[in-house]
């Protein structure tokens, strides 16, 4: 049985999805503002305790940006869905007439655009303040900028497979970190790889796969978690 009126298209759907985000957003602009403070204050916190000296913090600047960058992150993780389920806007996706999926994926799009992107965007000042030379400044951004919408796609299926808990916050973070860490590892290391003179594209070769890989996958696993919380 078919709708009446014009059944809404994938990119009408997104547009309203991303309008709907970017508004609320608007209106709880201070809570979008602590995942730049909170990181702020991790590499800070970082460059007091080691005292300042530009070489001990140059050989733990690839490490700290994006620790810093990853917790910032997670703070907002566990309100990716929650809000949408308290106020019965995720039961209004399961009866959508667009794929569960593409919702989740315009989400995790949504979250990386307003939560990622800006970190991103301020890691040049982060990198300054642990002094990471400069030309080491493109590959911390391009690590970033494959790694954050990977974290995001990871954090959406954890966060889809919690999102009918109370109080979850702090078992979301215990599941969603063991998968944090080859990002982790692969992103620091490609700016490692590059302060010691190495190659680091293969460290962004496997950030590039895992994204591709993850963008396939993760909308699907994530929808499907969510079907299974409404049932």
């Amino acid at each position: 049985m078919s709708l009446p009126g014009p059944q809404p298209t994938l990119l009408s759907a997104a547009r309203a999805l991303l309008a709907r985000d970017l508004r609320l957003l608007w209106r709880r602009r201070g809570d979008a503002a602590q995942p730049i403070l909170f990181a702020l204050l991790v590499v800070a916190l970082f460059a007091l305790a080691l005292g300042g000296e530009p070489k001990l913090l140059q050989s733990v600047a690839s490490a700290v940006l994006w620790l810093s960058i990853l917790l910032a992150g997670l703070l907002s993780l566990d309100t990716l869905f929650r809000s949408d389920a308290e106020d019965g806007s995720l039961e209004q996706w399961l009866l959508a007439p667009v794929p569960l999926a593409w919702l989740v994926a315009v989400r995790v799009f949504s979250h990386w655009l307003t939560t990622a992107l800006p970190l991103v965007l301020i890691s040049p000042l982060l990198a300054e303040l642990m002094h990471l030379p400069r030309e080491q400044l493109p590959v911390l951004v391009a690590s970033l900028a494959l790694g954050t919408p990977l974290l995001s796609l990871l954090g959406a299926v954890v966060a889809a497979l919690t999102v009918g808990m109370r109080r979850a916050g702090i078992l979301l973070a215990l599941l969603v970190l063991p998968l944090y860490v080859p990002v982790l590892v692969f992103g620091a290391g490609s700016v490692a790889a590059s302060a010691q003179g190495l190659d680091p594209s293969s460290g962004l070769l496997m950030l590039g796969a895992g994204l591709l890989v993850s963008a396939v996958l993760a909308p699907l696993t994530a929808a499907a978690a969510i079907r299974i919380a409404n049932s």
